[in-house]
């Protein structure tokens, strides 16, 4: 009889029902459940609808039971930094508010009042994001003290709904460390550091690693969905289950995580605090078996995903990104420029960084892609270079995994402008490596290399050389 994983991987815009199951040696994946994502306007506040969403997960679990196919064990990973407030009761305090929300614009300066952002980097690794957790409970701190005051616990997304399923709170180490509240040192919280800020000490719970079992189903939830499953934190942070994915053990290889967000970057054994890397805007987030994603966040697909929507044409991505490879357009937007993080209308704000940096103005679909793909490829570029002059080292590879590994023409510049070799998936990645730590929970693997050699074993990848060629096997 087939044993099950679960994979509930929640995006930005989507979340999955993803079942695996080994044969022959290799992981197979079905999507048993989808449903969709997205911040809504809440009284002038961007959130996400938690309890929407939480309904959606249980639906999923229900298509199991319905399907015959039960999982054994499941887990839950999201986008990273957000998190809910809980009083005594275990209800949420205040809106669940989203990541791209404004209610931070100002609150960088708060924090520095009480420490420096080169202090604050020092002690942290964390690159500065106006959305971490850090500003976004400054803000609450400002507006909203007595939620502040009230909290008796704070957990990040993938942790409360993993709460909801089992009536136990976790907090996962992945997904804490972008708080930029936790030590790279010790690996858990700088209370130092929460209490210079003047945050609630006791919502801060103890840091768990991935792997660990947070419990079975409650009782009310078994009866729902008609089974008992043990859930297990995974990398709950979405990318640090998509870098467990990467389907190698070469250390000379930079990966990109590729999606709404592009993270590109490294695994090193320690992190980087050097002021040399702050001033690259270079992250050191926490990641499985206590290792460091030394990366870059840059702006990724999120701008291609806004401009589909606002194309009169209905357009899929692969049309777009075959217009796109047609265009000789050279002008280049900074996709980290905060002017992409949120626009009314993206488009409108490509077209505006063209003509105020003087450059020419994009205006068809294939033109304003182009603009898009050929900025992104240009910024792995450089952000290889500084990761090169900050490491010392050559990298010869690049590994994209995620959904953009399915955007062939990117993948093309990638090759152009980085000028190194290409390889591009698993596409599923996020999912792969939330169910690669239950599979490593499980026994299946015995540790981290045997388990990626699977992976590159299991999935179709493609292969780019330095000039952008796909070589075919």
């Amino acid at each position: 009889m087939d044993k099950y994983y679960l994979a509930v991987d929640i995006g930005a815009s989507s979340g999955r029902h993803i079942l695996a199951k080994m044969k022959d040696g290799k992981i197979q994946l079905e999507e048993v459940y989808r449903f969709p994502n997205g911040m809504e306007n809440k009284n002038g506040t961007l959130c996400w609808d938690v309890e929407r969403l939480f309904t959606e997960i249980v639906n999923g679990l229900k298509k199991c039971r319905e399907l015959n196919k039960i999982p054994s064990t499941m887990s839950i990973d999201t986008w990273a930094v957000d998190y809910v407030l809980l009083d005594k009761n275990d209800q949420i305090l205040g809106e669940t508010a989203g990541y791209r929300d404004s209610r931070t614009a100002g609150m960088d300066e708060k924090v520095y009042e009480e420490i420096s952002l080169e202090d604050l980097y020092a002690r942290t690794g964390i690159q500065k994001q106006i959305f971490n957790t850090i500003y976004q409970l400054m803000a609450v701190k400002e507006a909203h003290p007595e939620y502040m005051e009230n909290a008796e616990s704070m957990l990040m997304i993938p942790d409360y709904f993993q709460f909801l399923l089992t009536g136990v709170k976790k907090m996962e180490y992945t997904n804490a460390t972008t708080t930029q509240l936790v030590s790279p040192k010790t690996n858990d919280w700088d209370y130092e550091l929460i209490d210079l800020l003047g945050f609630n000490k006791k919502i801060f719970k103890e840091i768990s690693m991935p792997g660990t079992v947070v419990g079975n189903f409650t009782e009310e939830i078994r009866k729902e969905v008609g089974f008992d499953c043990t859930v297990v934190l995974p990398a709950t942070h979405d990318t640090g289950s998509a870098v467990l994915a990467v389907p190698t053990n070469d250390d000379d290889a930079i990966y990109i995580s590729s999606g709404t967000w592009s993270l590109m970057g490294i695994e090193r054994q320690d992190a980087d605090c050097s002021m040399e890397s702050m001033k690259a805007n270079f992250t050191n987030e926490g990641g499985y078996d206590h290792r460091f994603r030394f990366l870059k966040n840059i702006m990724g697909l999120w701008m291609i995903q806004s401009v589909k929507k606002e194309f009169t044409e209905e357009l899929s991505f692969a049309e777009i990104c075959s217009r796109a490879s047609h265009e000789k357009i050279a002008s280049i937007v900074d996709c980290n420029d905060d002017c992409f993080l949120a626009p009314e209308n993206m488009i409108q704000a490509v077209q505006d960084f063209c003509k105020n940096t003087n450059q020419q103005v994009p205006k068809t679909v294939g033109e304003i892609a182009a603009v898009i793909y050929n900025s992104l490829a240009k910024c792995y570029g450089d952000t290889i270079k500084e990761i090169e002059a900050i490491t010392e080292r050559e990298y010869n590879t690049i590994y994209v995994v995620g959904g953009g590994a399915n955007a062939g023409y990117l993948n093309e510049l990638t090759a152009k402008y980085t000028g190194k070799q290409v390889w591009a998936g698993p596409t599923e990645a996020t999912a792969i490596g939330n169910i690669a730590v239950q599979m490593l929970y499980d026994g299946v693997f015995k540790d981290l290399p045997e388990m990626r050699t699977c992976i590159r074993n299991s999935f179709d990848i493609r292969h780019y050389d330095r000039t952008g060629r796909e070589i075919t096997a």
